[in-house]
């Protein structure tokens, strides 16, 4: 992933909070056989300190390559928008002359992946995931020897990415300036579709913490 250095994240807190804000759904990708692309899954997750943790069907394609090469890469994205040419226009030049872009949010982990087959660390790897998702306690006790859980656990794996490596880029036109910066997240917020109040708020919060760019 490339990163300039005004879209760098700007230190570990920014980027582990925007993924405590909700953001737990992304890609895993992993090394494909030699002469075949990546096998890639879409899959929510949960985390520890260093972690991530993932479980995925039994007769998915990925665990054969996980066994061949546990080097993965997980990706989660979001806060994203397309802006348009006329928003980025130099003052005093024609709209037209603008050149679009697009803004996004990105947080790239990468390490190594560590397959569960046991079903008591199956059992508590779900028992993880419920907590974060369902909060309020709203589903069965997931114990190996009872229903509905105890007979789905030998149908699906689980997975704990030991994390080596993160990568954040926060993609909303830090390098431009100060009242750009501002308009466009005006914009944003009249047209306010698909995704583009959450990107004009990053941008807004980028904005309050970076000020005028210095390279």
């Amino acid at each position: 992933m490339f990163i300039q250095p005004w879209d760098a994240g700007l230190d570990e807190a920014e980027w582990q909070t925007w993924i405590a804000e909700g953001h737990d759904f992304g890609l895993l990708s992993v090394n494909g056989p030699p002469g075949r692309p990546p096998v890639t899954v879409p899959t929510h997750f949960t985390g520890d300190p260093g972690h991530l943790l993932i479980h995925l069907a039994r007769p998915n394609p990925v665990w054969k390559v996980i066994e061949r090469d546990p080097n993965v890469t997980f990706t989660v994205f979001g806060d994203y928008a397309f802006i348009p040419g006329p928003w980025r226009a130099q003052p005093g030049s024609p709209p037209t002359d603008g050149v679009p872009t697009s803004y996004y949010t990105v947080v790239q982990f990468t390490g190594r992946a560590h397959v569960i087959d046991d079903a008591e660390a199956k059992a508590d790897l779900l028992r993880r995931q419920l907590a974060h998702f369902q909060p309020d306690g709203d589903h069965a006790s997931v114990a190996v020897d009872q229903p509905p859980y105890g007979r789905m656990l030998p149908g699906i794996r689980g997975l704990r990415l030991e994390v080596t490596d993160v990568r954040a880029k926060f993609k909303y036109d830090d390098h431009k300036p100060v009242e750009h910066r501002t308009a466009v997240a005006d914009h944003l917020m009249e047209r306010g579709r698909d995704l583009d109040v959450p990107a004009a708020r990053q941008q807004l919060r980028r904005l309050g913490r970076v000020g005028p760019w210095k390279p």
